[in-house]
């Protein structure tokens, strides 16, 4: 080593590299480590924290000392006599054995071995990567004896780790040191202004990589090409922070790029391209990942991928391949994070329906059913419908596929359907294991459909989701599947149709006093379809609303507002951010049963709900407009059935 290093190593009581370089020179050093001494008296003295003196007192002490029966360790009887401190003595003993001591809090971080370990990672598993040469990885850790962890970092980099342990107490803060990064340039209003540095780089020592063969397609690139995989990692948690529901991987004909979307919101945004000839790769990657066949390329597969394997945070993805034009494929990526329930009166429903659904879900016995297209959101309402519910009095039984939410109290069980394990045989066994609710993830076909049927009519409490557009389609539906009108007539509870709308954004919305002509179009838009209605009918409508939601006008008088979208930082110039819930409810009766016996078809069960009172989906969406939550335009597009 350097003269200079050799001085300030020697000032400290353990070595303390600055730079990569200083730490590389100091692992190469034979005579640095202190575990050459024969005992731990001789590495103390070695690493320069005790003199030779001192250690001679010390064992004559200690000799003394068993004279008299006191057994007193050499290391503790220092700490006591105050010649060294309790950390030191544990880094001198963690020398001893072996292990590299660093106190991080001056050292420069390798950003080539940072990128290597995602933040998410490093924060999880206390473990900061501080040096790269060649394919060796060093690696700052809590406890450099932590073989699964080994095992993880070195799968996840592809590189040979080499530990080397934190001094106590300064490895998080050191962490959040290196992983700090300036605040991004803002990006320009619009719909490509998510991808991420981290993703973008990635991306461009893609094709660094690529441009070094001189070739000029995209078959010499591997699956385990370790900057291919580290952006597949980074990809997957980009879109876990960004809350995505989707990850869309779009391969096409060179020399077009792969193209790369996030479904954020309910609506695709773009996120990153990749050079073409990476296509093969990125999807043998990703099918590696989910334990599909790399070798077949014409027909559909299904997997999934269990994130937290990988390196990074708790979740799963199912993953679905899909043969394009050209010999290509195309790859969708769903993310299932395990999240927690949310409460009932938070999910958006109206007072009346809260009420309502409530009450019915307090019913010993019955049929509940929750409807909408795939990703209205059905299984969160179930969930938090159960969740209202789940007491320590009820056997709750759940059958789903995937397990989405997860809450203690429940009895979750996850479907396996190439092993015979249904939502039929779910139900099956359920019965025999004395419930008293049962939900199930969804009513696919008949027989299900009946099970759920007669159990909700033995005494127990059935909820469950279908794939239809309203409340009453879903009483159709399941008529034309097969079960029996009568039973199915005296089991049914409530049906709550549903759908996601985008919200308005909170930080950048702009509120006005409505003009008259702007309320007679919303009132309109309420109306029509519903009942007809006159100018009398449009009026009470606009006055019931500024009753409920208007703004005092200082003259005793009440005025509503209408609300435009802006777009700023914050929702990127959209004008929108996040998700709420428009319900439309329909509560059984006397008039609804007849329907479902005689087999009436859905439009007159709909005027029936209407006349008892059902609010409809557009009905609730122009309510919440009305109340500055969402945009029209959003309610309209969710509602055109």
């Amino acid at each position: 080593m350097t003269e200079s290093v050799l001085s300030r190593l020697a000032a400290a009581p353990y070595p303390q590299p600055r730079t990569p370089d200083e730490l590389w020179e100091l692992l190469q050093d034979p005579q640095s480590r202190a575990h050459g001494a024969r005992h731990l008296g001789e590495a103390l003295v070695h690493s320069g924290v005790i003199s030779p003196e001192q250690l001679r007192d010390a064992l004559r002490t200690q000799l003394e000392e068993r004279k008299i029966g006191i057994h007193r360790p050499l290391g503790q009887q220092m700490v006591d006599k105050g010649l060294l401190s309790e950390q030191q003595l544990r880094h001198v003993i963690a020398g001893w054995l072996g292990n590299r001591v660093l106190d991080p809090r001056h050292f420069h971080v390798d950003p080539d071995a940072l990128a290597l370990v995602p933040q998410a990672v490093a924060q999880r598993e206390a473990v900061l990567p501080l040096m790269l040469r060649e394919d060796l990885l060093v690696v700052l850790m809590a406890d450099p004896l932590d073989q699964r962890l080994l095992d993880e970092l070195r799968f996840m980099t592809q590189r040979r780790i080499v530990p080397v342990l934190a001094a106590p107490g300064s490895l998080p803060p050191a962490i959040a040191r290196a992983y700090e990064r300036p605040a991004p340039s803002p990006h320009p209003p619009g719909r490509q202004g998510r991808n991420s540095a981290a993703a973008r780089d990635l991306a461009l020592d893609l094709q660094t990589a690529a441009d070094v063969t001189h070739e000029p397609e995209a078959d010499v690139v591997s699956e385990s090409d370790n900057t291919l995989v580290r952006l597949i990692n980074t990809l997957i948690e980009e879109a876990i922070a960004q809350k995505a529901s989707d990850i869309h991987i779009e391969t096409q004909p060179a020399p077009k790029p792969v193209r790369i979307r996030f479904r954020l919101d309910g609506e695709l945004v773009r996120y990153l391209e990749v050079e073409s000839r990476f296509r093969y790769a990125l999807v043998a990657r990703i099918k590696i990942m989910a334990g599909m066949d790399i070798s077949e390329h014409r027909k559909p597969q299904d997997g999934k991928i269990d994130f937290a394997r990988f390196g990074g945070t708790k979740t799963e993805l199912r993953v679905v391949t899909v043969p394009t034009t050209g010999g290509l494929e195309d790859v969708v990526l769903r993310l299932l994070a395990a999240s927690k329930p949310m409460p009932l009166d938070a999910i958006g429903l109206n007072p009346g329906n809260l009420a309502d659904l409530r009450r019915m879900a307090l019913k010993p016995y019955g049929l509940i059913l929750v409807c909408g297209p795939t990703g209205s959101g059905k299984t969160t309402t179930l969930h938090s419908l159960i969740a209202d519910i789940n007491t320590e009095s009820r056997k709750i039984w759940t059958a789903e596929d995937p397990i989405e939410i997860t809450q203690d109290g429940l009895r979750q069980v996850q479907m396996n359907p190439r092993i015979g394990w249904t939502f039929a045989a779910a139900m099956r066994t359920f019965l025999r294991a004395d419930p008293d609710v049962i939900m199930i993830g969804e009513m696919r076909d008949e027989e299900t459909a009946r099970i759920a049927v007669e159990a909700s009519l033995t005494g127990h409490l059935v909820l469950s989701t279908l794939h239809t557009n309203s409340a009453p389609e879903s009483i159709t539906r399941l008529l034309e599947i097969g079960i029996d009108p009568f039973n199915f007539s005296d089991s049914l509870l409530a049906i709550l149709a549903q759908r996601l709308v985008r919200r308005l954004c909170k930080q950048c919305v702009q509120a006005r006093p409505a003009t008259e002509e702007e309320l007679l179009a919303l009132a309109t838009q309420y109306l029509d379809g519903v009942q007809h209605h006159d100018e009398r009918d449009l009026a009470a409508q606009i006055e019931r609303w500024k009753a409920q939601h208007g703004v005092d006008d200082g003259r005793g008088g009440r005025y509503l507002r209408t609300f435009a979208k802006q777009g700023c930082d914050a929702c990127e110039g959209r004008g929108l951010k996040g998700r709420l819930g428009i319900y439309e409810l329909m509560l059984n009766s006397d008039e609804i049963r007849h329907h479902i016996r005689h087999r009436a078809p859905a439009g007159d069960i709909r005027a029936s709900a209407l006349q008892a009172g059902m609010k409809t989906l557009r009905q609730d969406g122009i309510d919440k407009v009305v109340q500055g939550l969402t945009d029209l335009s959003e309610v309209v597009a969710a509602t055109n059935l």
